[in-house]
């Protein structure tokens, strides 16, 4: 299970309920040495959920040490959330704490992220996975999901043996439905007759559900299942490394990050691919625009396979498969197949 860790923030920085207006200015001078200070919020999983929040914790880590910052008030931090009770709280401290851009981590944040930004016109927001319309201190980050995805299921539907895929989903959403969309149209793109078996956790830190939705899956013939659940993805890699250990070939493709350390046991590695999310490359880009002035507030940002912001890593596809992949993402790229995200 995922340790919890707690956000180490100012000892004089009092929890709130009400998200107060403390406006700090947000653009920084021409000046060499100006400092710009960054902080996030997670969602439900932790910095160390090995996906979608650890990928923005590094990518902020990772731009606090281009620029000679130190972790706290006068450098970069993040405030992790155990439930969606903390994001008030949390998002409320850090603007007490006068972090002049502040990234709400996950579509859940959105409310929450709402409201800061009405109540604080002058501290940036950045908003990933959800759009948020009529404020100008507001920036929406999206990704194209649905286009790694794709790639996904191009991977799978050519690795097969059983022509069943499995899709294990964390919460239900628009969000989460973009990979399941995009998988079971790469895998249909290559096999028309594929069957994928869709499942959903309801929570994003679940792992012993993910387990068992994984095991029934692979127990009824699945032999790929693409996870798009955040910590309960854990539990996926879980029940493949039982299954391999048993005897079974099974894989799994990761999500957000590249997940094959996760699928490592004593005598292999059940990590086919991963469909990367860069949220760290966005955390990193839109810091840097808001440490130049440049914030793009009031704007939509989004990520997709042609910039990077997107990809399919290759973990342990054949060659085969990963030719397949490569003539996919072309044709994604010049237009000659548009994937639908819902």
């Amino acid at each position: 299970m995922r340790k919890r860790v707690a956000a180490v923030l100012a000892a004089t920085v009092m929890l709130g309920t009400v998200l107060v207006g403390c406006g700090n200015k947000s653009a920084s001078s021409d000046k060499g040495d100006t400092k710009h200070t960054v902080a996030l919020v997670t969602d439900g999983g932790g910095i160390d959920d090995k996906s979608f929040n650890q990928s923005a914790w590094e990518g902020l880590k990772a731009w606090g040490k281009e620029h000679d910052l130190t972790k706290g008030v006068n450098g970069y931090n993040y405030a992790q959330s155990n439930s969606d009770a903390d994001f008030t709280p949390n998002v409320n401290k850090l603007i007490k704490a006068k972090y002049q851009t502040i990234f709400g981590i996950g579509y859940k944040l959105d409310n929450t992220i709402s409201t800061a930004a009405k109540q604080n016109p002058d501290v940036n927001f950045a908003i990933v996975d959800s759009v948020i319309d009529g404020y100008k201190n507001v920036a929406s980050v999206t990704f194209k999901s649905e286009q790694s995805s794709f790639l996904a299921g191009v991977a799978a539907a050519k690795t097969t043996k059983t022509n069943k895929l499995g899709f294990i989903g964390g919460i239900k959403s628009d969000v989460v439905q973009t990979f399941e969309k995009g998988f079971i149209q790469g895998a249909k793109a290559v096999n028309p007759d594929i069957q994928v078996d869709v499942k959903y956790v309801g929570s994003f830190t679940k792992a012993d559900v993910g387990q068992s939705l994984a095991t029934a899956m692979y127990n009824n013939g699945a032999d790929i299942i693409f996870h798009a659940a955040g910590g309960s993805g854990a539990g996926v890699f879980t029940a493949a490394k039982d299954a391999a250990k048993n005897g079974s070939k099974v894989w799994v493709i990761g999500v957000d990050q590249d997940q094959k350390a996760d699928g490592a046991y004593d005598g292999g590695n059940v990590t086919l691919a991963s469909a990367v999310k860069e949220v760290g490359t966005a955390v990193k880009d839109l810091s840097n625009k808001a440490m130049k002035g440049k914030f793009p507030g009031g704007k939509v940002v989004s990520y997709d396979l042609k910039d990077g912001g997107v990809a399919l890593i290759n973990d342990n596809m054949s060659d085969d498969a990963w030719n397949a992949v490569q003539q996919y993402k072309d044709k994604i790229i010049n237009g000659e197949i548009t994937v639908k995200d819902k």
